[in-house]
């Protein structure tokens, strides 16, 4: 900083002329910073030359006037609001002549723009650097003929050491905010695409763009094509979250943009009739269509109180930053839907497995001459296997066992269609050949594309021991007896895939003791790291040393056995078990 140097100084030596001049340089030289550039210019006019309101106005191209950048003793709302064309007001003259321009006494020149009733007399010097305008420094007095040809020329003097200074800090301005911009773009792909969350992703957007664009107010809202409607998804105003209504396409400023598919920009948004008023205070909105693959999925909608704030630099920034941002909100949204639809299947399928527990016993019931344990587990959610248990009369019972095709809800479905096909059939008919044909007839009544299912019967004879099976494509049961493994050769086409099918039926007679394991495939085919299945050979060996142990403990130790085979893979199909030991 300069020596201090009172108004009424004189430089009455040059060699004190050029020291001070020295200062001058020094000062403005030793910082790229705007805002303490102008802070020190302001200081330093206000040592040598007397004012009582003081300002340094900066040219904008794009609003082809002037703005008070900084001030001493002019009000806030002038600062805030005041644009001087050239030519307009005593500043504006000094602009446009590029010349000093010094008035006495203001009250009789028509030029004077009030800034305060008490000023009498006006300086205002043109800052020129490279051949430009930069801006002018402006001092007012309340004293008449205050400035005189001395002060003009002293501050002509500094308004030309310190306009360079002013042009390149405003450069270094530009540059460094470009800077940024090409750092938060080298950041803001990787960043945006690791966030999933919608909310989160809106209110990084909003920070991100907040660091490169100091708006008032920022909203994104999503399009609605089918309703023709954006709704408002994100607004923050003045760093708050706030809620705004829905827009309907081709209304207001937003709505215009997402029609038109274009940027628009209103630098007064109380001289254009497309503005929706959202708050009394603001005066200038920007609003940034967000395509995707040439289709618009929202807006980008930023607001500011300055009247013509958004410059096009802004804009560019902006453009710059829309597509990523469209790509990063379009991905986000389709995982929330993805999300919800997959928390509404999630209710769906717990609906389903509350269904199924019903459908499906998991409790053996009393059947006389047997023991029962059953197990199952679903490869997914919900399972494709089915089995039933029906009574006729005291003495006999009916078995149903079998596996829907397929896995998941379709088999789920599938297989609660063929429960139901039982439950209606199944009492009304003993033999199990002919409840086969029927369900298989009933199930081509009602064919569903690559659906089917296999399904083994048994009519169990308490007083006579006799166990009567027919198949339908299911895998044929293991018998224990003793230390012996029987495997009957039962066979017949699956049921609701061909017509007009007839069914063999196979008599067991058993003995007390004997152990009949129904398995799905699910338990036969499962598959370990190698890709090798668990097989029939290893059902029947554990068959073979636990079958003396009680039923629960057989069915138990052979899903266990599944489970370390299989070593941690993900189960290959439903598997379910039912073991029936004669007593």
């Amino acid at each position: 900083m300069p020596p201090v140097r009172k108004a009424a100084v004189r430089f009455k030596e040059r060699a004190e002329l050029l020291d001070f001049l020295l200062s001058v340089a020094d000062a403005t030289s030793e910082t790229l910073d705007l805002d303490r550039l102008l802070a020190s210019v302001t200081s330093i006019v206000k040592d040598v030359v007397a004012s009582d309101l003081l300002a340094i106005l900066l040219y904008s191209d794009k609003e082809k006037g002037l703005r008070i950048r900084y001030s001493i003793g002019h009000r806030q709302e002038v600062v805030k609001n005041l644009v001087v064309r050239l030519g307009e007001g005593i500043t504006g003259a000094a602009a446009a002549s590029r010349l000093p321009v010094v008035v006495d006494d203001v009250r009789s020149d028509p030029r004077y723009l009030n800034a305060l009733d008490a000023v009498r007399s006006e300086l205002a010097v043109p800052m020129i650097a490279r051949g430009k305008l930069v801006g002018v420094i402006d001092v007012q007095s309340i004293r008449p003929a205050a400035y005189s040809e001395h002060d003009r020329a002293l501050l002509r003097l500094i308004a030309s050491r310190v306009a360079v200074s002013i042009d390149n800090a405003r450069l270094y301005r530009r540059v460094d905010r470009q800077n940024r911009t090409l750092r938060a773009l080298a950041h803001v792909s990787q960043e945006f695409s690791s966030i999933l969350n919608i909310d989160e992703l809106l209110s990084k957007i909003a920070k991100i763009v907040r660091n490169l664009i100091a708006y008032d107010a920022f909203s994104i809202m999503l399009l609605d094509a089918e309703k023709k409607m954006l709704k408002h998804r994100f607004s923050v105003r003045y760093d708050q979250r706030v809620d705004m209504d829905n827009i309907p396409l081709g209304k207001g400023i937003t709505g215009a943009a997402a029609e038109s598919r274009e940027v628009i920009r209103v630098n007064d948004t109380l001289a254009d009739p497309r503005y929706i008023a959202s708050h009394p205070e603001i005066r200038s909105e920007v609003a940034i269509p967000l395509m995707v693959q040439d289709r618009v999925v929202g807006i980008m909608d930023l607001e500011s109180e300055r009247m013509g704030y958004f410059t096009d630099e802004h804009v560019r920034t902006l453009a710059l930053l829309a597509p990523q941002i469209a790509s990063s909100v379009e991905n986000a949204r389709l995982y929330e839907e993805i999300n919800q639809r997959e928390q509404r299947m999630e209710a769906d399928m717990k609906a389903a497995r509350k269904l199924q527990s019903v459908l499906l016993p998991r409790k053996a019931p009393e059947i006389a001459g047997l023991d029962i344990a059953i197990r199952a587990r679903a490869a997914r959610d919900v399972t494709g296997d089915v089995y039933d248990f029906f009574e006729h009369g005291d003495d006999y019972a009916v078995l149903a066992f079998g596996d829907v095709s397929g896995k998941g809800a379709a088999a789920a479905l599938y297989g609660a269609l063929v429960s139901g096909l039982l439950r209606t059939l199944a009492p009304r008919r003993r033999g199990p050949a002919l409840l086969l044909r029927a369900m298989n007839e009933a199930l081509m009544e009602r064919r569903v594309d690559a659906q089917y299912a296999t399904l083994m019967v048994l009519l169990w004879d308490s007083k006579t021991r006799r166990m009567t099976m027919a198949n339908a494509g299911s895998e044929p049961p293991l018998i224990f007896r003793k230390s012996e493994i029987i495997k009957p050769r039962i066979e017949g086409v699956p049921i609701g895939l061909l017509d007009d099918r007839e069914y063999e039926e196979f008599v067991f007679q058993a003995k007390a003791g004997d152990v009949v394991l129904l398995y799905s495939d699910g338990v036969e085919d499962q598959l370990n790291e190698a890709e090798h299945e668990f097989g029939r050979d290893r059902i029947a060996a554990i068959l073979a040393a636990h079958g003396r142990a009680a039923v629960d403990i057989i069915a138990t130790t052979i899903l266990h056995e599944v489970d370390t085979f299989k070593n941690g893979m993900p189960n290959t199909d439903d598997q379910s078990i039912i073991v029936m030991r004669v007593r």
